[in-house]
């Protein structure tokens, strides 16, 4: 079967499709052309109302039944898509979407939908000042989270329910209270509406200022364009700063195209093989891990000449010393430095233990001499101690003494 005309779809189905394209369009960035099928169904949506006689003056929200509650959402709907709109002159697509938006804020307020304090605040018509505006916008917000709250809660509900429905369903057979279910699902879907209802009316007021602040900015500027005779930028103009834009990107990529990449640090599995043997210390190795460098580029690149280019390289200076290599290349340095220590070992080593060595310790001469020279030498030694405590300092000497 192909699909249905406009005109033959139902109004369940309208408003269905249309509530789709809405929240597609909330979510992500859609096309221009499903934008305007969205308004031509909630145009339709609202004919169809109007034909069926839905809403009347004299109801109220206690009055309305739970299946057309939904159908008061075509208004916002219509005049939040309608802003989305991509036109030329954008004060008209402003204009359009606000008396949407008034429209069915005005339905919701001879619905008793609206608060208060909502109503009290459009009769003053902009007489606020910045404290009730600030409280006005605290309680909206309030009234805006308390919403959401009731939805979360509600759908939490539901999905409960319906798993244990279906699980009771497994379990045992059909019994005749499942009418009580009915009604509750019945009053928790005009819950749900209404408090959707609630939160749409708080996005309202929201879009309504932001809307009106928007228009009077286009207004002014296009008041004050109309008055220095520059209505709007020539197409000339635009085409030439496309093509100066165009002409940048492109000399970019070209230039990124013949640029050298940086190279990958290869330090660590450098360092990991020569540990492992599988490279040695003196290969080459041209990986250069340059240290950060702070200061303008053009400066301290260079030998500064002069007291002012001095100063300007030590703007952004760190307090503390930079480092003169990387991790890397200290690492590599003291591998090297233990290499070469380990190798003079190992020939010390091989010195020690080679004949030539040996046989040269054992066939220096004098060795046998200096050991009877040091037995000698310490007899001596003995022999002059004995003397000193036999013959003590200043015994021979009888002019010294006073009865001498």
């Amino acid at each position: 079967m192909g699909e249905l005309k406009m005109e033959e779809m139902s109004l369940p189905v309208l408003f269905e499709q249309s509530r789709k394209i809405h929240q597609a369009a909330s979510e992500l960035s859609v096309v221009q052309e499903t934008v305007k099928k969205g308004c031509d169904l909630l145009r339709q949506c609202e004919d169809m109302i109007e034909k069926l006689g839905l809403f009347s003056s004299n109801e109220t929200k206690d009055d309305i039944s739970t299946t057309n509650l939904k159908y008061l959402l075509v208004p916002y709907y219509l005049g939040e898509l309608m802003e989305k709109i991509a036109q030329e002159d954008r004060i008209q697509i402003l204009m359009a979407s606000q008396a949407k938006l008034k429209e069915f804020v005005s339905f919701c307020e001879e619905m008793d939908l609206v608060p208060e304090d909502e109503i009290a605040a459009s009769a003053q018509s902009g007489g606020n000042s910045f404290a009730d505006q600030r409280a006005r916008k605290i309680a909206r917000f309030k009234r805006q989270k308390a919403a959401e709250s009731k939805l979360l809660e509600i759908k939490e509900r539901k999905e409960r329910r319906g798993r244990s429905t279906r699980a009771s369903a497994l379990s045992t057979p059909v019994e005749s209270g499942d009418e009580d279910l009915l009604d509750d699902d019945g009053e928790e879907e005009r819950e749900a509406w209404l408090a959707t209802i609630s939160l749409l009316l708080c996005k309202a007021f929201d879009l309504l200022e932001m809307l009106k602040k928007e228009e009077e900015m286009l207004s002014a500027i296009k008041e004050k364009q109309s008055q220095e005779g520059d209505i709007e930028i020539s197409q000339l103009t635009l085409d030439e700063r496309t093509k100066k834009a165009e002409t940048w990107h492109r000399n970019a990529a070209t230039r990124a195209r013949y640029t050298k990449p940086a190279p990958p640090i290869t330090c660590a599995t450098f360092a990991q093989d020569v540990i492992e043997g599988r490279a040695n210390v003196s290969q080459a190795h041209e990986h250069k891990h340059q240290p950060m460098i702070f200061g303008p580029t053009s400066l301290v690149a260079k030998n500064p000449t002069s007291e002012r280019e001095r100063m300007a390289a030590q703007v952004f200076q760190p307090h503390y010393r930079l480092p003169t290599m990387s991790i890397e290349e200290a690492g590599l340095k003291e591998m090297e430095i233990m290499n070469k220590w380990q190798e003079r070992n190992m020939q010390l080593m091989e010195e020690a233990n080679s004949s030539w060595y040996k046989d040269n310790r054992k066939s220096r001469p004098g060795e046998e001499d200096d050991d009877e020279d040091d037995d000698g030498a310490q007899e001596k030694a003995r022999a002059w101690d004995d003397w000193k405590d036999d013959n003590p300092r200043g015994a021979g000497n009888k002019k010294l003494t006073p009865c001498g």
